[in-house]
């Protein structure tokens, strides 16, 4: 390090040394608040680094600056050092200890096995969480670079304000303490364009030398200061009182994109359980089970049905097949388009049983504020009176989901029959339906990874079993019954609000077993995994409760409010039932009467079942440290990729020609003489050109034209109009005009070259 650049180094800047604690406050605290969401799995303590990393790359930012180095070359250093020193520290938090090599490579490794899931792998989803965490430390150590760069080298804080705070206020809807965040980071901005202000009008003061610098900067600090005081204070009295809702119809009108948005980033982020919720169910290919039940009371459905029908209906959306210890997915995602009126279930593996007993009943269902992309029906759809596409798990699979738009739709759907008819529904025909599953089901709805039952489960089921036992029942019924029962006994606690509780756990249901505390979703995936662990199929379905239902007209209103999720089980010749095992008066399915007694059916012979573990020997084709997830499928055949690559090439090139001719032309708005000027000056500026405070128009366009002596004639045309109009009130003529005009579409392109010649900037100062 040379003398001088230690001395340019520790001197302190024009700015203020507090200008420079005050940005590392503005990046400090987006990184608090990143922190504060526990973007990772609900791990604050994953994200621990975010504001040291921010405090990086201030430090970066500033002595790019102050060294004077080029704005490429400080970015360029400063973005080597984040590379070296955010990955270590990652690897670190996965659990690698050793050598930072070694911590580097394991960052390295978890986030290419991130890249291996979606790109070779084809799987929905990943587990995988460096390269979130990368993705966060690199992002706060920009912010931090970008804000100090900002205000040392340029001296314009406005840029780095609203970039930091745009993504502040974009985080605020996961955090916790967001206005305490906001309040802090609004504080350290507001000082900083006034201190930066301040000592703009003291140079300007000392330039014209006119009046006490000294004097002006003290007089703008301590208004500045007052104002600041006044406003904060304003601010938080109207939070806490004003009565008003000036954006609430953009959030109604937000809050749609915001869902798809969710469903499609929890793809590519691990989901955060711990997360504030949108207070709308996603009904996605994924759900996490976390610490809090998160809806509003916004109205959902409008369901218009059979007048004087009073059946309680549960609404169902999206079924899930794959447990992950901390929620549930759909493996081998396929769909299929189902033109209006056609069979839904028609040729799928949940095709109705033609045994079933079932009445068709007919919905209108009209979805309030085009929330949800996905169609509801009571049990099996038949068929809707619009095009929809079918979800399903596996090819001509199981149903996972019904994707039809937000538009009202009507729905025909197959009703169980609940009565003591052939095919109908009562307590001894379940019973007595068997185990001749159809093929493929077992495997797919016992599956559970290693781990999903830990003692305390295993104590439950003990304890259901002996239950079971006892009543003299010993079917999938029964087990069923039974379970429903004991989970609706008071020892196990309805809560929507249990964060921190199964921090430890990894497995959903072992904590629920163990600290028999949770919401819907810990009572149905307890229930559907106790049941798996038997050998009987059961999968997890989401949707809404009943709703309030005017039995005279047949209007229901449901609200989102009575989003739930539930366990259905199959049973031969019958197809899947429902179980609500939600305590705390939630249960609202029909009771199923008696009926005739009827012989079960034989148990049929067959092989040992080799149900499929999650935590196996994954192969080469698995993701890492992972639940299993089957690959979506793929099919062979169709047109290769040159004639698309050609067109792709030529639509580049005819929009980029037209690009450069718009480009060329300028913009339509600079026809006058000042206009002209303030656009050139404007191109300029952004190459690290820009005029001195000191220079007139003549002299700014001399030494422009010094360092590009091509465009010297056209520089002194725009600055001799510049100075004939704006100073000597005159107006040009048509001749003038068209002159201009044409040297200012030369210039647009000539100033380009400035990119090129970064070392000239000294000549401009």
């Amino acid at each position: 390090m040379t003398a001088s650049l230690r001395s340019r180094l520790l001197a302190a800047p024009t700015e203020g040394w507090i200008s420079l604690l005050l940005i590392a406050i503005l990046a400090v605290t987006v990184a608090w608040s990143l922190d504060d969401a526990a973007l990772v799995l609900g791990n604050r303590d994953a994200t621990d680094f975010l504001p040291w990393v921010s405090i990086g790359g201030v430090l970066s930012g500033f002595v790019g600056a102050r060294a004077r180095w080029s704005r490429p070359v400080a970015h360029l250093i400063g973005a080597a050092f984040a590379a070296l020193i955010v990955p270590i520290i990652v690897g670190s938090i996965l659990g690698v200890g050793g050598s930072p090599a070694a911590r580097y490579q394991a960052a390295a490794g978890s986030a290419a096995n991130a890249v291996l899931d979606f790109a070779v792998r084809r799987l929905p989803l990943t587990r995988e969480t460096g390269h979130y965490l990368l993705v966060l430390g690199f992002l706060c150590w920009a912010n931090g670079q970008f804000a100090a760069s900002a205000v040392f080298r340029h001296g314009r804080p406005i840029g780095a304000i609203i970039v930091l705070g745009t993504i502040l206020v974009a985080n605020m809807s996961a955090t916790y303490q967001e206005v305490w965040f906001l309040v802090l980071f609004s504080m350290a901005a507001l000082f900083l364009l006034t201190r930066l202000h301040a000592l703009e009008e003291r140079a300007t003061w000392i330039r014209r030398r006119i009046g006490d610098p000294t004097t002006v900067g003290s007089l703008y600090l301590r208004g500045g200061t007052v104002f600041i005081a006044m406003a904060i204070f304003g601010s938080l009295v109207l939070t806490a009182t004003a009565r008003s809702a000036p954006l609430a119809g953009f959030w109604d009108e937000a809050r749609p994109t915001l869902v798809d948005i969710s469903q499609w980033l929890q793809r590519i982020i691990p989901a955060n359980p711990n997360s504030r919720g949108l207070g709308v169910p996603s009904f996605g290919q994924q759900v996490t089970v976390g610490g809090v039940w998160n809806t509003s009371n916004d109205p959902a459905l409008e369901i218009f049905r059979q007048p004087g029908d009073d059946r309680p209906f549960y609404w169902r959306a999206t079924a899930y097949d794959t447990f992950t210890m901390t929620g549930w997915q759909n493996t081998e995602p396929s769909s299929v388009a189902r033109p209006a009126g056609t069979g839904i279930l028609d040729g799928t593996a949940d095709q109705i049983p033609e045994s079933a007993a079932r009445t068709q009943e007919q919905f209108r269902i009209v979805p309030s504020g085009g929330l949800f992309r996905v169609a509801f029906s009571p049990i099996d759809p038949l068929a809707i009176d619009r095009d929809a596409t079918l979800s399903m798990s596996g090819e001509d699979g199981y149903f996972q989901s019904i994707e039809i738009g937000r538009d009202p739709y009507t729905v025909v759907a197959d009703v169980q029959e609940l009565a003591d008819v052939a095919g109908g529904l009562t307590q001894n025909r379940l019973r007595a339906a068997g185990d001749a599953y159809p093929e493929g089901l077992l495997e797919r709805y016992t599956a559970l990874p290693d781990g999903a039952m830990g003692p305390s489960a295993d104590m439950l089921l003990a304890d259901i079993n002996a239950a079971a036992k006892a009543d003299g029942h010993e079917t999938p019924y029964d087990l069923a019954v039974v379970i429903v029962n004991e989970l609706h006994k008071s020892k196990f606690q309805y809560k929507t609000n249990v964060l921190g509780v199964c921090d430890h756990d990894p497995s959903i249901v072992e904590c629920f077993a163990k600290f028999r505390q949770g919401y819907c979703e810990h009572y149905a995936s307890t229930m559907a995994v106790l049941l798996r662990s038997e050998g009987i199929p059961a999968r997890i379905v989401e949707g809404f409760l009943p709703g309030r239902l005017d039995v005279a007209t047949g209007h229901e209103v449901i609200r989102t409010s009575a989003a739930h999720a539930w366990v259905e089980v199959y049973f031969p010749g019958i197809g899947w039932y429902k179980f609500d095992p939600t305590g705390n008066g939630l249960d609202q399915t029909e009771k199923l009467i008696e009926g005739i007694p009827i012989p079960i059916a034989t148990a049929t012979p067959r092989a040992p079942l080799a149900i499929p573990s999650i935590a196996a020997d994954r192969g080469d084709d698995r993701p890492s440290g992972r639940p299993v997830a089957g690959r979506a499928s793929t099919r062979d055949g169709g047109p290769g990729n040159g004639p698309f690559v050609v067109i792709a090439v030529l639509l580049l090139a005819a929009v980029g020609t037209a690009g450069f001719l718009a480009w060329r032309r300028g913009p339509r708005s600079a026809s006058t003489p000042e206009g002209v000027y303030a656009s050139v000056v404007g191109l300029a500026r952004r190459f690290g050109f820009g005029p001195r405070p000191t220079q007139t128009a003549y002299e700014y366009a001399t030494a422009l034209g010094e360092i590009l002596p091509a465009a010297r004639p056209e520089l002194q045309t725009v600055a001799s109009a510049k100075v004939e109009v704006a100073y000597g009130r005159r107006e040009l003529g048509d001749e003038r005009i068209r002159t201009l005009r044409d040297s200012y579409r030369r210039l647009r392109v000539s100033l380009l070259r400035l990119a090129f010649r970064r070392g000239d900037r000294r000549r401009m100062r």
